[in-house]
């Protein structure tokens, strides 16, 4: 015998107010008239307002933050849903942007919001918010226009007749971003000035020179305004940054008592690298040191000779030569080797004219190689650490790197190039100074490994056109370029070495 199950059917009422059919609910009421007795969207506005700087163009984040937002971003609607009242007191389900003419000046938020009107009854409803935007300039965009854009300024200066220590700086700093909080970087006599909206971002540009570079700093500030009911000032910080008066390959004289606490290195040094610290290397023995900036501004010296000042000379002869070490001697160089040379200067080819003296090139060296020194002994120096020293300690000739080719020819056989800052500088091949930069970090690793390189695609390009044999031989200096080009990872854009 087979039973029959009867089919349940859902019961229809009457809406009360209306009178249409609808299955039962909670409130009795159909869709339509629950909308109309309940707008839960009460209390939430239905227009708004967003502050626009043309200048920056950033939103303002009340109070007072200004922040970058493109259109239709997770930004921009966070913004526009923090400047509603009322929406944490519905569920909200869905956030959106509807579309609008890009030059209506109104940003449309399409929200999706549900909300419980009585137990068990929850009603989901769907509405636009409108936001005009208005045009208010910022702080910092104020400041500018009033002309009074700074708070803090950095002064970087270096009493040289170079600029290689600014270029090798300007390299660090883009490298690191340091200048990212800057207002504005101004080239001046001697150095540069970099502009700050507080003295935070001052104090921390003062931090990376000090990391970077043997220098000091001076910090001084000028009252501009003072408000005798709130008792507040308003100030103008000025950052004085002295860079020390010396550079890569530059000949120095030590003081006397400096000398014996660097490990009894003699007093007549070269300056072979420039860091956060001092390093000099003595060209009669190889041994090395390093000077502190304390230690140099507690003892200041000032260079005999720049690079600007050296003579080429040709290797006449060169022979390894015998050093003697002593207790208490500090480090000598492994990479360095100390021979016995004469040289001959380059005008005076041809004559009987021979200078003899100790150089830490030995590795480098062979007859007839072209060499950069400094002629000590027909020099008139003013220096008064020089002066206090015994004169069969003073070298004739003091040799300070090897010459690999001619400028032209390296110029031409460049095929890297570097970034800049845009300072309106001349960093052509006419520029000496910036040439003497590159040269240098063709031929120190240590020193090229600070900077970014890039390739140069207008010189890789002009060298595949040319036709094989025209450029010569460079020697070496062709070895340093495919060094770069082979080893320092790149391309495609990308900078070959970090």
């Amino acid at each position: 015998m087979e039973y029959i199950k009867p089919e349940v059917t859902q019961g229809m009422i009457l809406c009360c107010e209306c009178g249409t059919s609808i299955e039962p609910n909670p409130t009795n009421l159909c869709i339509a008239c629950l909308r109309v007795k309940n707008d839960i969207s009460q209390g939430i506005p239905k227009q708004g307002t967003l502050y626009f700087c043309r200048g920056c163009e950033r939103y303002l984040d009340p109070p007072s933050a200004w922040i970058f937002a493109p259109l239709e971003s997770r930004d921009l609607l966070k913004l526009c849903l923090k400047k509603l009242k009322g929406i944490n007191k519905v569920r909200l389900i869905d956030a959106g942007f509807s579309w609008t003419e890009p030059h209506s000046k109104r940003i449309k938020v399409k929200l999706v919001i549900q909300k419980e009107i009585q137990s068990g009854a929850v009603l989901q409803q769907e509405f636009i918010v409108e936001f005009i935007v208005n045009h208010q300039m910022c702080d910092d965009c104020h400041r500018v226009e009033a002309k009074d854009y700074w708070r803090a300024l950095v002064q970087v200066r270096q009493k040289t007749d170079h600029k290689r220590t600014f270029y090798y700086l300007e390299q660090l700093i883009l490298k690191h971003k340091a200048h990212d909080q800057s207002l504005g970087i101004k080239p001046t006599h001697e150095g540069l000035d970099f502009f700050y909206a507080n003295d935070q971002g001052a104090r921390r540009m003062v931090d990376f020179f000090m990391s970077v570079v043997p220098c000091r700093w001076t910090p001084s500030k000028k009252l501009i305004s003072h408000d005798v009911h709130s008792n507040t000032y308003n100030y103008k910080y000025t950052f004085s940054v002295e860079i020390v008066p010396v550079c890569k390959d530059s000949i120095i004289c030590l003081p006397a008592k400096l000398a014996h606490q660097l490990g009894g290195i003699s007093q007549v040094c070269v300056l072979h690298r420039i860091t956060n610290h001092i390093g000099v290397i003595d060209p009669n023995t190889g041994q090395l040191a390093e000077i502190s900036s304390q230690q140099y501004w507690r003892t200041p010296f000032g260079a005999l000779c720049t690079s600007k000042h050296l003579t080429e000379f040709i290797v006449m002869d060169a022979n390894i030569a015998d050093v003697r070490t002593f207790k208490g001697q500090g480090q000598i160089s492994q990479k360095h080797q100390v021979a016995e040379v004469w040289v001959q200067r380059m005008s005076d080819l041809g004559t009987d004219a021979m200078f003899f003296c100790r150089t830490h090139l030995g590795h480098l060296l062979k007859p007839g190689d072209s060499v950069m020194g400094f002629d000590l002994s027909n020099s008139n120096l003013n220096d008064a650490n020089l002066d206090k020293m015994n004169k069969d300690r003073i070298p004739d000739v003091v040799l300070v790197k090897k010459v690999y080719a001619e400028k032209s020819v390296r110029n031409r056989r460049r095929r890297w190039k570097l970034k800049h800052l845009g300072l309106d500088d001349e960093t052509s091949s006419q520029n000496k100074d910036y040439t003497d930069f590159l040269e240098d970090l063709e031929e120190d690793e240590q020193f090229r490994a600070n900077v970014n390189i890039y390739r140069d695609d207008a010189k890789l390009a002009a060298d595949n056109e040319s036709e094989a044999g025209e450029l010569p031989t460079v020697g070496i200096e062709e070895m340093l370029q495919d060094l770069v080009l082979e080893d320092a990872t790149g391309g495609d854009g990308a900078p070959m070495m970090e």
